[in-house]
């Protein structure tokens, strides 16, 4: 599919289908589309008419032109209040536009909808987001492909020519929160530790980025005994991912980004049972899943800055070499852990990585993780939680998941309730009280970063989607790789 931006007027364009977006409550047709009404014998405004089309956000309505027309279809799609438009309007309705193509079989489509605060380039990048994320599907372990015939061919974004700049940039970003979601779709026995290394090495051969692997041995000697620890019962090598890219120039800022990359977690001893979620828990690398997708959109879109991106990954699984509930490990810092709950396995693995991390000299840590049950009670599976012992790091990140159109909501960092994870015979325990139990995952996480800015993402309720939701279709959602390639972008 190519997706261009053009100049034709919206009068003068000729194809098989042509959307056009539609305010809530202000669908009176004024001026140019007035003038297509008319050009199409009224047959905008009977749609309208016909379908008592609102103009909410992403509602959609088609109909059949004339045979001699030269538009063979029109899509309308709402977009809400006008005084509510923002990016995430335009990306919403180029998904909601490029499902209903899909379905109409439509080769040529025209899409006219308004340019968001005077920013074409934004504007045109928001609507191709929304249509290749609308669009993704994966069937790569379906034996039987359904053909549904004609497919999407061409898309003139109507108004936003010289825009192929902006397009490119966003199918850079998309081609990473793809392959993030194909990285968490895959089941337990398709992406395992040993892949998702390989997956990196590919990201770097094909990227330009550098790439190192630590095997079990190495981690020994780096003293990596809460992420070993979980480790332990597996049959399978655990792989410490360390994927660099540096740009050409000088780098403005360092940053590293640290993905929890469980590629399957069984609780361990304290096994989840059935009613769990158990069958599901292949998705619990979906941190890391996004650093390396985050990876691979960076390599394409190279900024002036240098990004670490790193994941311990490894499956939590039960054997005679199983870690004990009552286990104390040792992490490379130095600090100890009484494991009160081996199901409390990704902040374990996430020590030795920030420990890692910072030791890198970064400017700032950001850790993403399915961490928690707690933060999906807590904010719902479209939200996301953030933690941050730096306002700035914060606020940048708020602003880039604004401009991607990816919920976060930034929870407390309440130091009080450390109380809770005190340990009689370590420094602590993995786990804490019920009550408030993303922040004290969140607090577990600090004890491991010493002055750097770090902010840590609690991603367990947006990473997966149970059905079609906005740009994501039923499976894993690639969240949040728009949120940090536009992270990292501001600093460029």
């Amino acid at each position: 599919m190519q997706i261009r931006g053009i100049n034709t007027p919206v009068l003068d364009w000729t194809g098989d289908a042509l959307a056009i977006g539609l305010f809530e409550s202000n669908i009176e047709l004024t001026g140019e589309l007035a003038h297509l009404d008319e050009k199409l014998a009224g047959t905008i405004q009977e749609l309208i008419a016909e379908t008592e089309f609102e103009g909410k956000s992403s509602s959609t309505a088609v109909t059949r032109v004339g045979s001699n027309s030269p538009v063979r279809k029109i899509i309308l799609v709402g977009l809400g209040k006008a005084e509510d438009l923002k990016l995430n309007a335009v990306r919403l309705a180029g998904a909601a536009i490029a499902r209903i193509a899909k379905k109409e079989k439509v080769k040529t489509l025209g899409i006219s909808l308004p340019v968001v605060d005077n920013d074409p380039a934004a504007t045109a990048g928001a609507i191709a987001e929304g249509m290749l994320l609308a669009l993704h599907q994966d069937t790569r372990f379906k034996s039987e492909v359904e053909d549904k015939g004609l497919k999407l061919e061409t898309v003139d974004l109507i108004g936003l020519g010289s825009q192929d700049e902006a397009i490119a940039h966003a199918e850079a970003i998309c081609a990473g929160v793809i392959l993030a979601r194909e990285l968490v779709n895959a089941p337990a026995n398709s992406v395992t530790a040993i892949t998702m290394a390989q997956t990196a090495e590919q990201i770097a051969a094909e990227g330009g980025l550098a790439v190192e692997i630590l095997e079990k041995e190495d981690c020994e000697k780096l003293g990596m005994g809460a992420f070993l620890g979980v480790a332990m019962a597996s049959d399978l090598p655990p792989k410490f991912i360390h994927l660099t890219y540096k740009p050409a120039g000088t780098p403005k800022r360092k940053l590293a980004i640290v993905g929890k990359s469980l590629t399957f977690d069984s609780g361990g001893l304290n096994i989840k049972g059935a009613g769990s979620g158990i069958e599901t828990m292949k998705m619990d690398m979906g941190g890391g899943a996004a650093a390396l997708g985050t990876a691979k959109a960076i390599a394409q879109l190279k900024p002036e800055v240098e990004i670490h991106f790193i994941c311990a990954a490894t499956e939590n699984m039960i054997s005679g070499h199983a870690l004990h509930p009552g286990d104390i490990l040792r992490a490379s810092n130095g600090k100890t852990i009484e494991v009160n709950n081996t199901d409390a396995e990704g902040r374990l693995t996430l020590a030795d990585a920030l420990v890692f991390a910072e030791k890198l000299g970064v400017d700032a840590i950001v850790d993403l993780a399915t961490l928690t049950g707690a933060c999906v009670v807590a904010l719902g599976n479209d939200i996301a939680g953030l933690w941050s012992t730096d306002e700035t790091l914060a606020n940048q990140l708020k602003e880039a998941s604004d401009k991607a159109g990816e919920k976060f909501w930034q929870m407390p960092m309440e130091e009080k309730y450390f109380e809770g994870l005190k340990s009689q015979i370590a420094d602590m325990k993995n786990t804490g009280p019920c009550a408030g139990g993303s922040i004290t995952a969140a607090l577990f996480l600090k004890q491991f970063v010493k002055e750097t800015p770090w902010a840590h993402l609690d991603i367990a309720g947006p990473v997966w989607a149970d059905k079609e939701n906005g740009v994501n279709n039923a499976g894993a959602t690639g969240f949040p790789v728009r949120t940090l390639v536009n992270w990292v972008l501001s600093y460029s």
